[in-house]
């Protein structure tokens, strides 16, 4: 556990660089599950994550000496930027090693507050290894994204700010990536009022701390694979594990279809632009992971916004079909003049709106003569959808819907 005075000098420290995000009751998400949540809107922090907070504090606490060498991290996105923003306000030269798959957003956002960017590996924990051996090489101070105490006491901050908003809240709900925030959080909640119930949320692309927890020991994963990249860490830290064994009452494990659903809400009712691991906490909640009752007060942390565009792109797509308000159909026609007007006039009786369409007579697995039209419709719901098949059988077409 860190000590709650460590955590309340990391909040003096930071003060005057971090925002106090906004720490809402949401409405419309209480509504969908039946209870009271308020949401910890760390997505509007400065660089888009609260990872500024334990980044800022561990440099202000360096030597002279260890700052003037230069500093180095190893981050999946939202560390980079916190290091990258923190060094410049102290002047300071940070290079960041990223894996090569991490976001372009999160690559560009780092390089934009001057740090130089490398990348190395296929994931943070071989960019992580990679990272000490460079920093060993070039003598740069070694900025860890979870596991130190002054990074840990500064993501703890966000637990002060959000009992001084709401100070009787009945579970705080908190993604886990390296554990360096839970640690924090979790640290303070247990200091500061212990009958708070601590959920912690991993993705069950990368369960290691997920199943570590079940059985009390550390279990690293062999890989991960989740799209929430910001928590997508692959082995356990041992020092942070003992935390989250000491603070936290649960740990359960969300998975990529749950945690696109709760980034389609939090975006599309909420107006709220959350990360994969951002919204692991709401996802949680949406998904009853945990038990509550209906007039619990739940507190989840939004970690992060820093969501790159082509994958929010494909996940309002995806959740535009699921729920109905879009559809694919696949038609085979017999290829002569006036074939597609007579579908696009039922289509257009049914008030379905044609956005895309596809004509294909070339492919082999077609019979002469005839023609594969793939339509996109947008639809007002699974009973329009209905209709539309309906009108289509009717007037002899063989539909089929692609999804």
């Amino acid at each position: 556990m860190i000590q709650l005075s460590e955590i309340v000098q990391a909040k003096r420290r930071i003060s005057k660089v971090i925002n106090k995000t906004p720490f809402a009751f949401a409405p419309l998400l209480s509504e969908e599950t039946e209870t009271n949540v308020y949401l910890k809107k760390e997505n509007l922090q400065l660089t888009g994550a609260y990872k500024i907070r334990g980044a800022y504090n561990k440099i202000a606490s360096l030597s002279k000496e260890e700052r003037n060498k230069g500093v180095i991290a190893a981050s999946a996105g939202n560390h980079a930027q916190g290091v990258g923003y923190s060094a410049r306000e102290f002047g300071v030269k940070a290079t960041i090693i990223m894996p090569e798959a991490t976001p372009l957003l999160k690559v560009t956002g780092t390089k934009d507050l001057g740090a130089e960017v490398i990348l190395h590996g296929n994931n943070y924990d071989e960019a992580y290894g990679y990272a000490l051996e460079y920093a060993k090489e070039h003598d740069l101070t070694f900025i860890h994204p979870f596991e130190d105490e002054k990074v840990i006491a500064g993501q703890g901050t966000v637990a002060l700010e959000m009992l001084d908003d709401v100070n009787d809240l009945d579970f705080i709900v908190i993604p886990i990536g390296g554990g360096g925030l839970i640690s924090g959080v979790a640290s303070a909640i247990k200091q500061l009022d212990p009958k708070i119930k601590v959920i912690g949320v991993t993705a069950s692309g990368a369960p290691a701390i997920y199943e570590s927890f079940k059985a009390k020991k550390a279990i690293n994963s062999s890989s991960v694979r989740t799209i929430a990249d910001g928590i997508a860490v692959r082995d356990v830290s041992q020092g942070n594990f003992e935390h989250i064994l000491e603070c936290v009452d649960e740990v359960v494990q969300v998975d990529d279809e749950e945690i696109a659903n709760a980034i389609l809400f939090l975006l599309e009712r909420q107006k709220l632009v959350v990360e994969g691991g951002g919204a692991a906490s709401v996802a949680a909640i949406m998904h009853n992971k945990f038990k509550y009752s209906k007039d619990s007060k739940i507190g989840a942390i939004l970690s992060g916004g820093n969501i790159d565009v082509q994958m929010l792109s494909v996940i309002i797509e995806k959740g535009l079909i699921k729920s109905h308000r879009k559809m694919k159909l696949l038609i085979t026609l017999i290829d002569k003049p006036g074939a597609l007007m007579g579908l696009t006039d039922i289509l257009r009786i049914a008030n379905a709106n044609i956005i895309e369409i596809d004509y294909d007579r070339t492919s082999t697995k077609l019979s002469y003569g005839d023609a594969k039209i793939t339509i996109v419709l947008e639809t007002k719901g699974k009973k329009h959808q209905e209709d539309i098949m309906k009108m289509l059988n009717k007037n002899g077409y063989e539909a089929q819907i692609e999804v």
